[in-house]
This record gives structure tokens, C-alpha cells and sequence, in this order.
């Protein structure tokens, strides 16, 4: 009994613990989804404000035309610098302080984008003129900066691109130079002397002279090559014969 409450248990327990496991997954995709979902909402939002600030700079004249424009110039600018910096991010660890600079241009943008957006509103045309120099001198500002950050990131970034392709060109350089150092083959010496590529190909010539010259050949073999004769001229063998022995004739 005591054995089955132990195995209830621990089967309890690992029923808990599968339960914990699924909740806490649970919990962690829906807010991953809801993030995505809140950041595609937010970059769609602003993408229809955009359009709609770049309507009214077209659309409407004077003052507020000015103003839509200078509020969708401070717009471009900023999204412009982060996607830059968010996109370097991840080769470049050091673009991290650009982030966060650019994280408090973007507090004091939107400071900026909400006065403006009021003196948009402004039914005093003289107020809107009094203001607006000011206003659009603080948007310049935050505009230099971004721009400042976004082509210091751009120059790194194809600073860093310049480097690693001289590397690569030298390193290709380096390996076409060594493809090109190959081994020739070394020709067959001039005394005769056969090289390793022929030797198989010699001894396959050379055999059938020996089963030529052995005994065992299909032609008989005659008395004169077995005295190691016949390569002699019959001449030359009738004059050795008729010289005098020096030594004398062989006695018994």
C-alpha cells in the first residue's frame, strides 16, 4: 500500500508539473503574439498617419501645409534611423548606444509632434505664425541628430563591408596563387631508364620473350640459342673457330 501511495504521488506530481508547464507556454505565446500583434498595429498606425500628414502638406496650403510637413519630415527621419540602427544591430553590438540615443531623440520627438499637433489645430492664424519658427527650429534639430546617427551607422556598416570584401579578395588571390602551383610529371630519363608510369607496361613486353626463350614455349628451342649463339653472326663464329688455340691443343 505504501509502495501504490508513493507512485499516486509521484504521478500526481508530474501531472501538476506537465499542467504548469502547459500554462506558463501558454502564457508566453499569447504575449509573444500580442507584442507582434501590438507592433504591427503601432507600424500600421503610423503608416496611415504618415500618409495622412503627407496628404494634408500636399492638400492644404499656407501654415498647415507647413506644419504637416515638418511633422512627417521628423517622422521620416527617426524611422528612418532606427530601422538603420535595428538592422546593423545584430553584426554590430556597439550600434546599442545609438539605440538608446535614439530612444530619447524619439521622447523628445514626440513632445514636438504633440505641439505641433495642437498649433495644427490653433484656430489663431497669428498665434500659428509666432509659434511655428520655434517649433519647426527644435524639429531641424532633432532632425540633424537622427540624420547624423543614421549616416555614422551607414559609413560603419559599408566601412566594415570595404574590410571584410579586401580580406576575401586577398584570400581568393591567395588560393587562386596556390591552385596554380601544381606538380608536373617528370619525363623518362634519356638513358633508357624506365619511369614509374612505364614499368608495368615493360614488364608486360618483356614476358612473352621469356616464354619465348623457355623451354616450355610452343617452339622448340634450337641447340644454338641454348649456347647463347644465335644472336652471333655465323661469320664472326667461323673465324673464332679457325684461329689457333695459344695454349695449344689439349692433351689427354
Amino acid at each position: 500500500m505504501e509502495a501504490l501511495g508513493v507512485v499516486m504521488a509521484l504521478v500526481a506530481l508530474f501531472g501538476v508539473a506537465l499542467l504548469v508547464m502547459v500554462v506558463v507556454g501558454t502564457v508566453k505565446a499569447a504575449k509573444s503574439v500580442a507584442a507582434k500583434v501590438d507592433r504591427h498595429s503601432a507600424n500600421a498606425q503610423r503608416a496611415v498617419e504618415n500618409a495622412a500628414l503627407k496628404a494634408k502638406s500636399i492638400a492644404r496650403p499656407g501654415e498647415q501645409g507647413r506644419i504637416a510637413a515638418l511633422r512627417l519630415s521628423l517622422r521620416t527621419a527617426l524611422d528612418s534611423t532606427r530601422q538603420v540602427l535595428q538592422t546593423g544591430l545584430p553584426q554590430d553590438g556597439q550600434l546599442t548606444d545609438a539605440l538608446q540615443l535614439l530612444t530619447r531623440l524619439d521622447s523628445h520627438a514626440a513632445e514636438l509632434d504633440a505641439e505641433l499637433r495642437m498649433l495644427e489645430r490653433e484656430p489663431a492664424s497669428s498665434r500659428v505664425v509666432a509659434k511655428f519658427p520655434e517649433l519647426r527650429e527644435r524639429a531641424e534639430r532633432i532632425t540633424h541628430s537622427a540624420d547624423s546617427l543614421r549616416w555614422a551607422a551607414q559609413d560603419r556598416m559599408r566601412r566594415f563591408a570595404d574590410d571584410e570584401l579586401a580580406r576575401l579578395g586577398k584570400e581568393c588571390q591567395d588560393e587562386a596563387g596556390a591552385l596554380r602551383h601544381w606538380t608536373p610529371s617528370e619525363p623518362a630519363a634519356a638513358d633508357g631508364t624506365d619511369s614509374p608510369g612505364a614499368a608495368a607496361p615493360t614488364a608486360s613486353a618483356e614476358a612473352p620473350a621469356d616464354r619465348r626463350k623457355g623451354l616450355g614455349s610452343a617452339r622448340p628451342t634450337s641447340a644454338e640459342e641454348l649456347l647463347g649463339l644465335a644472336a652471333e653472326p655465323l661469320s664472326r663464329l667461323a673465324d673464332r673457330l679457325r684461329k689457333p688455340n695459344p695454349a695449344g691443343p689439349d692433351r689427354p
